[in-house]
């Protein structure tokens, strides 16, 4: 444990540099969208891969049961013998845990057990971050479809315009070549849409089962700025990823325990009763079974270095984990700037763009090409605003995950029972 708590201080004085303010741990209230919040629920708790994390869970709680069983059953013993005097004994043995095996063993198993509950909450986590990430692209995409029908609609529109003055000979070749190159590249450009959202669909269904039919829910642009926080180390401990590894390492630590004492074999004791030749008989035995040709000390070499190994995965996650919240505070940050850029400067009205365009290049103002620039920078700049809103939610719910706060931001209770538990059947 030496080494994690060297990494740990290393890493609450690296995260004291970063500006985090002064506020206590509890930073993030419910503040989604209640239809949001029943929608994630909903799907989490019918989607398959969480159920199957579930029965390992489960599973691991039957194993910490069994372990704490007696290790050994009694033995019972008979033996009859006809000769120059008949024998008959009834005996039975008892191999004693001695050294202490029984709880070693339940020690490993309830560390493993928190080790399971760790890993389905972080499976719950990855699926949450899954589908959230599936509803932003899908709704990224459903908006930027109808923007690129309307593409498509203004540039057939101009086409037709185009040919009119072709005909005329109002503009050259060239002008009314681009003018339907460019109308072909509209429609391009939506049909790459549609296979986009295509897979954004395809994401979200792979999540949801056949038996949700709730409507999925709309995301809110409306996002709050970053919560100020003291203790990040708090938070990053808090993490599923960071618990479950750690739970990892003390499981190895209780196996070096546990074949530390398996070195020290157990005796087995034994009483038997009877009748030889008439006379009565009973012996009490001692066996103790001597470790001369194996002293198993390789297990124990082995299981220290398994220990040493899990410890150093855990020392890289955490300091993984640190990086990830300090990148994903970043990221969120130059999101929303943008975000509330764009909002305050960028938005204009296509279709009032488009009609003075029009006018313009009606009017000889403006050249063909100008025009199509012009247009196609327009919508350009508004498609490029719905993937920054998208790029926005992201890195919003990376935030969410990385710190720990995703439960909470949603209102679904971060627990191992927020499921049908099978642990009484």
């Amino acid at each position: 444990m030496q080494t994690q708590n060297i990494v740990v201080a290393l890493l609450i004085g690296s995260l004291s540099t970063f500006t985090w303010g002064a506020k206590p741990i509890e930073i993030i209230h419910h503040l989604g969208d209640p239809a949001l919040t029943q929608f994630v629920r909903l799907v989490l708790d019918t989607n398959p891969r969480i159920q199957a994390v579930r029965s390992a869970l489960n599973s691991s709680q039957a194993l910490r049961s069994a372990t704490a069983q007696p290790l050994y059953n009694p033995t019972f013993e008979f033996e009859a013998e006809n000769a120059d005097a008949n024998t008959r004994t009834l005996g039975v043995s008892q191999t004693v845990d001695w050294n202490g095996k029984r709880s070693a063993r339940t020690a490993i198993a309830s560390a493993d057990y928190q080790a399971a509950e760790a890993e389905y909450l972080l499976a719950r986590r990855t699926a949450t971050i899954e589908l959230l990430s599936g509803l932003a692209a899908y709704q990224t995409d459903l908006e930027r479809g109808t923007l690129a029908t309307e593409r498509t609609r203004i540039m057939q529109d101009f086409a037709s315009l185009a040919k009119q003055r072709f005909d005329a000979k109002d503009i050259s070749q060239i002008e009314f070549n681009l003018a339907n190159l460019t109308f072909a590249d509209a429609r391009m450009e939506r049909a790459t849409i549609a296979a986009s959202l295509s897979e954004a669909r395809q994401q979200v269904n792979n999540l949801t089962s056949s038996d949700v039919t709730t409507q999925w829910p709309t995301l809110d642009a409306k996002l709050p700025a970053l919560p100020i926080q003291k203790n990040p180390h708090h938070l990053l401990m808090g993490l599923p990823e960071v618990q479950l590894a750690q739970h990892q390492v003390d499981s190895a630590n209780r196996i070096v325990a546990l074949r530390k004492r398996e070195k020290r074999l157990d005796p087995t004791i034994s009483l038997t009763g009877g009748k030889e030749g008439g006379e009565r008989l009973i012996s009490l035995n001692l066996s103790i079974p001597l470790p001369v040709r194996n002293p198993f000390n390789h297990e124990v070499e082995a299981a220290y270095e398994q220990y040493q190994q899990a410890q150093k995965i855990a020392d890289d996650l955490l300091q993984r984990a640190y990086s990830r919240l300090v990148n994903a505070s970043e990221r969120y940050e130059i999101a929303q700037s943008a975000w509330l850029d764009w909002q305050q400067f960028g938005q204009i009205s296509l279709q009032q763009q488009c009609d003075q365009l029009r006018l313009l290049w009606r009017s000889g103002e403006i050249s063909t090409t100008d025009f199509l620039v012009q247009i196609g920078q327009t919508i350009d700049s508004q498609d490029r605003a719905l993937e920054l809103r998208k790029m926005l939610w992201c890195a919003w719910f990376e935030w969410l995950a990385a710190s720990g706060q995703l439960e909470r931001w949603l209102g679904i209770k971060n627990s191992t029972h927020s499921i049908g538990d099978n642990s009484h059947r």
